[in-house]
């Protein structure tokens, strides 16, 4: 019989093997930590389903896309078989903008809900928390200058993340949960109802 800490000490390694294995490229393997039947991923630049985000990000990965995930810590709250795993995370993308290569970091949570799926943890929504960003120059001698309007589209916390990804071609959702606000609370009792039996987590759209 699993005890809590045995699912906290796997839902940590679920969460582990998306970073370590999304950023390899190793697609098989990353495949596995997705509930098979209703995984979700919402992103600044995607949202949809699992199999979808899996095949996208190969095609990205093989065309140079540089985004890389670095995790911090860790809980998770565990009602049976389901729970609710939230990790500190940042997201480093490196792209060029106007012609000058940059990298803009971001940090935050990575806010899973999870279940328990023939024996094993699998993510089911993953819904990143995006707290606050910056934009570095690779080369510290060049210059950028930032369309102050097009910044301004997106919240402050992928602010950044959210311009570089823009300007690389991607279609990139505002509306999504910082620090503080509607949104992200909105989040928390959507994970709430969760672990308390509801028939789906939230609303990922």
């Amino acid at each position: 019989m699993p005890t809590t800490e045995t699912d906290q000490h796997e839902l940590r390694r679920l969460v582990e093997n998306w970073a370590l294995w999304r950023d390899a490229g190793d697609w098989e393997r990353f495949a596995t930590v997705w509930h098979p039947l209703d995984g979700w991923m919402t992103a600044t630049w995607f949202q949809g389903p699992a199999t979808d985000f899996i095949a996208v990000s190969r095609e990205g990965f093989d065309n140079g896309v540089s985004i890389l995930h670095f995790l911090g810590g860790h809980t998770a709250d565990v009602v049976g078989d389901r729970a609710v795993a939230q990790t500190k995370m940042t997201i480093n993308q490196r792209a060029e903008v106007d012609g000058v290569e940059v990298d803009v970091v971001c940090t935050g949570r990575f806010y899973d809900f999870c279940a328990r799926h023939e024996g094993a943890w699998r993510i089911v929504r993953r819904q990143p928390v995006y707290e606050k960003d910056r934009l570095d120059l690779v080369d510290p001698s060049a210059t950028l200058s930032l369309d102050r309007e097009l910044l301004g589209r997106f919240p402050v916390g992928y602010r950044h993340l959210g311009y570089l990804q823009t300007k690389a071609g991607f279609t990139v959702k505002t509306g999504l949960p910082g620090l503080t606000g509607d949104v992200v609370q909105r989040l928390y009792e959507e994970g709430a109802k969760w672990l308390a039996g509801s028939a789906t987590p939230g609303d990922p759209h």
